[in-house]
C-alpha cells in the first residue's frame, strides 16, 4: 500500500452529491460532476491491503481491490483500469448502482468507516473512458461457432462480450426497442446517465458483437428457429414476474406496478414521450414495498412534482449499527442507509405522516378504496409485529391517487412464450432450473442471472454473465480461458 498510515490519517468521505432543491430540478445524475477526483486518492491510500482482504470475498466478482486502491493512491490509472476490467465488465455500472457488498466485507469496517471501494472504482471506470483506457478488444480470429444470448440486462451483456472477445460470433436479443434491460427502462436517469450504457454497447458492437432490438424469442422468433440457428443459447431475461398485492380494491384504476411506472419516466428521458401517461405529477403517491425499486419510483415521483409520497415498508425500520449477534462482519448488514431519494424526500417532507424520511416502517397493506368513478383515493394500513401480525388499534388510512406496487419479482415472465416454447423446467420459485455448468434440462441452452438465480444485484448479474460465458466456451471449444468468477449455486456470504 502506498501509504500506511493513510487509514489512521484520512476518514472517509464520500463522493458528494449536489444539492437537493437543484438535482430534483432535472434528472441528471444526483452527484456533484467533477468532485470525486479530487478526494479519491486519499480515499484510496485508506485501504490496508489486508493480508485476506474479505472484500475480494464479499464481492462476487472477486474484483482486486486492495490492487486498483494502491494503484489509484500511486496515481497509476492505466494500471488501476487493466485491473478493475480484469474482472468487471462494466464497472461504471456496479459503481452507481451496486449496493457495494464489498465495503460491508472491508476489514477496516470492523470499527471504522470502510474503504469508499465503490467510489474508487467508478472514478478508475469513468478516468478509463476519459484517458482511452477502455478500447475495443475484438477477437483476432472467429471459432465459426455461434451463441444466441436472450436478454441485454447486464447478465446478457457479460455473457456476450466474454465470448465475443472468446472468437464466437454472438447476437444479442432483446424484446425492447432499446438495449439495457432494466438498466435502460427499469433504473432512472438521476441514478446512472444512460450515456454509460451507450458507450459500453459501442465498445461491444466495435468488438464484433451483433444487436436484434425489438426482437422477442417466444413471439418475433421461435425457440425451435433460435436453436437450430445457433450452436448455443444462453437465456439472460431476468426475472421480471412481478409480485401482485391480492387485497381488497387492487381492481382500482390508479394502482400499478413499479415496471408499469418507471418505464415511461425513463421514456420520457429518451424523449419519446413528452409526459409520462402515468405521471405522480400533483398526486397523492403511496409506494407498497421498502426496497430499491421503491426508492427508485420514490426519486421519480418526486421530480414529477408529486403532491405527497409515501413509502411503506413492511419491515421494521433498522439501526444504524451492525448487530454483530445476528449479522457480524463481514456479511451484508440490514441496518438504516438513507439513499439520495430518500435524501430528496426527507428534506423536502414529502411524507409528512412517515417515521423516517418518506418512509412507514412495520405497516403492512389491508386494502384500498376508491371514489364513485373507481379510481384509487385512500390506502388503508395497519402496524405489524417482527412475525407481520397486525397490531391492534394501528389502522390507519393514506391519501392515494396513485399507488405504485414494488414488491419484487418471483422469476421470468412467461406471457412470451419463451419458457414454454424451449420447454424449460423451473424450480418451486418460478426460475429456471441449471446444472453446476450453467446448463438447462434442454441440450445447448444456458441459463444465468436473475432467470436462474433469482431477483438479485447487478454485481452478481455480471458475474453470472462471465461465469455462464466461460461454461458456453468449454461446451464449444472443449477448453476455456475465461474467467468464471462463480458458480450457479453459490450465494453471498451470511451467518
Amino acid at each position: 500500500m502506498a501509504d500506511p498510515k493513510g487509514f489512521l490519517h484520512a476518514s472517509r468521505q464520500e463522493w458528494p452529491r449536489r444539492p437537493v432543491e437543484e438535482r430534483v430540478r432535472d434528472w441528471d445524475e444526483v452527484y456533484v460532476p467533477g468532485a470525486l477526483l479530487p478526494i479519491i486518492g486519499t480515499q484510496a491510500d485508506r485501504c490496508m491491503d489486508c493480508g485476506i482482504p474479505f472484500c475480494h470475498e464479499a464481492c462476487p466478482l472477486g474484483n482486486l481491490i486492495p490492487d486498483w486502491n494502491d494503484l489509484v493512491s500511486r496515481d497509476d490509472w492505466r494500471a488501476a483500469s487493466e485491473r478493475l476490467h480484469a474482472t468487471n465488465n462494466f464497472p461504471e455500472f456496479t459503481g452507481r448502482l451496486c449496493p457495494a457488498p464489498c465495503e460491508a466485507g472491508c476489514v477496516l469496517a470492523i470499527n471504522q468507516p470502510a474503504v469508499t471501494i465503490k467510489n474508487v472504482e467508478v472514478a478508475i471506470a469513468d478516468r478509463a473512458w476519459e484517458d482511452g483506457l477502455a478500447p475495443p478488444r475484438p477477437p483476432d480470429r472467429l471459432s465459426g461457432r455461434t451463441v444466441a444470448v436472450i436478454g441485454s440486462g447486464p447478465t446478457g451483456l457479460a455473457a456476450a462480450q466474454q465470448l465475443t472477445r472468446a472468437g464466437h460470433t454472438v447476437a444479442v436479443y432483446e424484446k425492447d426497442d432499446r438495449l439495457g434491460g432494466l438498466m435502460r427502462y427499469g433504473i432512472p436517469e438521476f441514478k446512472m446517465e444512460k450515456r454509460h450504457l451507450e458507450r459500453r454497447i459501442e465498445q461491444m458492437r466495435a468488438e464484433g458483437t451483433k444487436f436484434r432490438t425489438s426482437t422477442a424469442v417466444g413471439r418475433d422468433i421461435g425457440a425451435a428457429e433460435l436453436r437450430a440457428r445457433y450452436d448455443a443459447v444462453v437465456l439472460a431475461v431476468g426475472a421480471t414476474a412481478w409480485r401482485e398485492l391480492p387485497v381488497p380494491g387492487r381492481g382500482l384504476t390508479g394502482i400499478h406496478q413499479a415496471m408499469e411506472y418507471l418505464p415511461l419516466a425513463n421514456r420520457v428521458c429518451e424523449g419519446d414521450l413528452e409526459s409520462s401517461p402515468l405521471s405522480a405529477a400533483d398526486q397523492h403517491v403511496v409506494i407498497v414495498g421498502g426496497g430499491d425499486t421503491g426508492a427508485d419510483c420514490l426519486g421519480t415521483a418526486v421530480r414529477e412534482g408529486a403532491a405527497s409520497v409515501t413509502q411503506l415498508d413492511i419491515y421494521e425500520q433498522p439501526g444504524t449499527e451492525r448487530d454483530e449477534d445476528t449479522e457480524p462482519w463481514p456479511v451484508y448488514p440490514k441496518i438504516y442507509r438513507l439513499s439520495a431519494a430518500h435524501e430528496e424526500a426527507r428534506d423536502l417532507e414529502t411524507a409528512p405522516a412517515a417515521d423516517a424520511d418518506a418512509r412507514l416502517f412495520a405497516s403492512s397493506t389491508l386494502r384500498f378504496t376508491g371514489d364513485a368513478d373507481g379510481h384509487v383515493r385512500a390506502l388503508h394500513l395497519v402496524e405489524v409485529d417482527a412475525e407481520r401480525r397486525p397490531r391492534p388499534g394501528t389502522g390507519r388510512s393514506l391519501p392515494a391517487d396513485l399507488v405504485l406496487l414494488a414488491l419484487g419479482f418471483s422469476g421470468p415472465d412467461r406471457a412470451d412464450g419463451l419458457v414454454d416454447q424451449f420447454g424449460l423446467a423451473l424450480d418451486p420459485r418460478g426460475t429456471i432450473t441449471r446444472d453446476a455448468d450453467f446448463a438447462t434440462n434442454v441440450p445447448g441452452v444456458y441459463a444465468a442471472g436473475d432467470a436462474a438465480r433469482g431477483q438479485s444485484l447487478i454485481v452478481w448479474a455480471i458475474a453470472e454473465g462471465r461465469a455462464v460465458a466461460a461454461a458456453v466456451d468449454r461446451r464449444l471449444t472443449g477448453a476455456t480461458r475465461l474467467p468464471a468468477p462463480i458458480g450457479p449455486y453459490d450465494r453471498p456470504m451470511r451467518v
